[in-house]
């Protein structure tokens, strides 16, 4: 249970460090952020005005007892930027819906946001509806409350004097009289009236209302000029209900379709790109990824979308792709390479793919695409940060081991698995960060079995003799995995085989394989490095890191053994056939699906091709039945 504990603090304390470097990061615009528990779990949505301020004060100050629970769950969070108050609060419905957090009450019920619709009937009218059909009528919306759409309504009552009525009455009622209504219980309707008023009021909900703000504004003058404030107030009333609620929403469309909408950003040779993922017409989760890229940018956009659909079979009905940048020297080129990769992916994936230029579609790319922007500027801050922190990590570990300084260290993780394809890996970290060119593989030669100690000796004998001969920069550190053995195996090479005096310190795992304790001197002794700090932080690094390059090149070489011993095993198959039969076919499963007829040639006659087909697939069938 002490031991469960344990685990369950540093899982704690590290993301309470992934945290504080989120924190740091977060933009001062409105949007929705995701709290998520250490299963990665969305248990809370919520919306702000400005994000930096809100999500940071879930981890500053005392709450309530709820939110100290939902607190104490949180192990990461992430945001989605919108650009105004009222789309965050349409995202957040929508997220809630989506992912169903536990810790949210509000909007977490079936409740959906209002519309305005116009009926498909003789006699048309105007209502509020929270039901979306296919009933032929016209839909306008979705607003963010339900008085926002009764005031529009109100004014379009005003303006366009439509039926109000449910049931037809037998004679006129007040409507007809104040002038809000065309009276067709008692009076003959002139064709196409109807026609030409839902026209202006589509054209109003679509978009259209700044022409009726300016009439309204003129007339709103007028009547002041004629002293007639009452009439004025009127007027200015109905300016201000258009100002109100016909906000559009860029995160919410009418139609109900599927969309991908994609935005990208550059800088300083990377990518990233998000993924806005809109369904039935609501934006329900954000998704992205950053890659260096090395070609021109736009070429390099369309090749990872077109990548993303050949691995996501799943398609919208709708695909939205920004168009390339007008500022490129070569913008004319691009927009027809961009046509035509937009009619390529069409003719391809059968879906509609658009470059909006303006118009909702617009609003909406335009939002990946500043979601990517922010995301990128993140990453390089969160860099900026981590070399920092590295540097200063590395020149403080230096002072807990009693060194001059740390720069450069050499880390080195053995792999086997019950003493096959034994093989050992060095990683090589400068000022705190990972040095990849410098990276090394070791076969192991002269160690037979699971002998870790006498796979140590090797492996730094073998670096250090190199070392000494092609006179490389030695490293201000050595760190091998494990304790108290492998570093007097380490030290015993260096000391009385080379006549080198490089430090040497073990990290220790616990029982889970996470870094416990660091261990050095000669004979070794714990280190009381604080499990909380950034230097114990930098070791973690470098421990997974060459564990992690270790396990990838055991991997391939048992993979390597696995396809030989398969083919060794084969009466009449030595290492030349072998090695011939591979570069042929490039793998053991495009020999096993080959016909005779692909062996001729390689100079292999039927009965040897038959041997081999049938080896193979006896082999695979073995592998079935276990």
């Amino acid at each position: 249970m002490d031991q469960q504990q344990q685990n369950t603090s540093v899982s704690r304390a590290e993301a309470e460090e992934l945290i504080r470097n989120k924190l740091a990061l977060l933009p001062d615009q409105p949007g929705c952020y995701l709290m998520k528990n250490g299963e990665g779990t969305i248990i809370y949505v919520g919306k702000a005005k400005v994000l930096k301020n809100r999500v940071r004060s879930y981890f500053n100050g005392s709450h309530n007892g709820k939110t100290q629970r939902l607190v104490s769950e949180i192990r990461d969070f992430d945001y989605i930027i919108t650009s105004s108050n009222m789309e965050a609060l349409i995202l957040e419905l929508n997220l809630i819906k989506q992912h169903h957090p536990r810790y949210n009450v509000l909007l977490k019920d079936d409740k959906t946001f209002p519309y305005i619709k116009i009926t498909n009937e003789k006699h048309p009218r105007l209502e509020v509806t929270r039901r979306v059909v296919k009933d032929k009528g016209k839909y306008f919306g979705p607003y963010p409350n339900a008085y926002a759409a009764q005031q529009t309504k109100k004014l379009l009552d005003r303006l366009y004097p439509l039926r109000k009525c449910g049931t037809l009455p037998d004679k006129v009622c007040l409507y007809y009289h104040i002038g809000q209504c065309i009276a067709p219980c008692e009076y003959d309707v002139e064709p196409g009236q109807y026609e030409t008023m839902i026209q202006e009021i589509t054209k109003f909900l679509n978009g259209g209302h700044d022409v009726v703000k300016a009439d309204l504004q003129r007339k709103m003058e007028a009547a002041a000029e004629e002293l007639d404030f009452e009439r004025a107030k009127e007027y200015r009333d109905q300016i201000v209900s258009i100002d109100a609620v016909i906000e559009k929403q860029k995160i919410t469309m009418n139609d109900a379709l599927d969309r991908d909408i994609f935005g990208y950003a550059v800088e300083k040779g990377w990518m990233c790109v998000q993924i806005l993922y809109m369904r039935q017409g609501k934006m329900i989760e954000r998704r992205g990824t950053s890659f260096p890229y090395y070609g021109e940018e736009y070429d390099d956009f369309m090749t990872f979308v077109t990548q993303y659909y050949s691995d996501n079979p799943a398609l919208p009905k709708q695909i939205l792709l920004p168009l390339p940048a007008t500022e490129d020297e070569q913008s004319e080129d691009s927009s027809n390479a961009a046509d035509e990769f937009a009619s390529m992916l069409h003719n391809w994936l059968k879906v509609k793919v658009l470059m909006p230029q303006r118009g909702r579609k617009s609003e909406a790319v335009t939002m990946a695409i500043d979601n990517a922007k922010i995301a990128l500027a993140d990453k390089f801050r969160l860099i900026e940060r981590d070399e920092e922190r590295s540097v200063r990590a590395s020149e403080s570990l230096a002072e807990w081991l009693g060194l001059p300084e740390v720069r450069r260290i050499e880390a080195f993780d053995n792999s086997n698995i019950q003493g096959t394809n034994p093989v050992s890996a060095m990683v090589v970290f400068t000022d705190g960060k990972p040095d990849k060119k410098e990276y090394r593989k070791y076969k192991v030669k002269t160690v037979v079995g699971a002998d870790d100690y006498e796979t140590m000796r090797e492996v730094v004998r073998r670096r250090y003799e190199r070392m000494l001969k092609e006179q490389l920069t030695p490293p201000d550190l050595i760190v091998v995995d494990g304790g108290k053995g492998q570093i007097s195996a380490a030290l015993d090479v260096l000391h009385n085989e080379l006549g080198l005096y490089i430090p040497v310190c073990g990290l220790v795992k616990d029982a889970k394989h996470k870094t416990a304790q660091l261990m050095t001197g000669d004979p070794p002794e714990v280190v009381p490095l604080p499990r909380d700090s950034q230097e114990f932080y930098l070791l973690q690094r470098i421990q997974d890191e060459v564990h992690r390059f270790a396990i990838s090149f055991h991997r391939e070489q048992r993979g390597k053994s696995m396809i030989a011993s398969q083919l060794d095993a084969i009466p009449g198959i030595g290492e030349k056939r072998r090695k011939l039969l591979l570069k042929h076919f490039g793998s053991i499963k495009k020999i096993r699906e080959a016909s005779i007829e692909d062996f001729k040639p390689l100079s292999i006659g039927e009965k040897l091709a038959s041997d081999i087909l049938a080896a193979l697939n006896n082999n695979e069938n073995d592998k079935e039945k276990e």
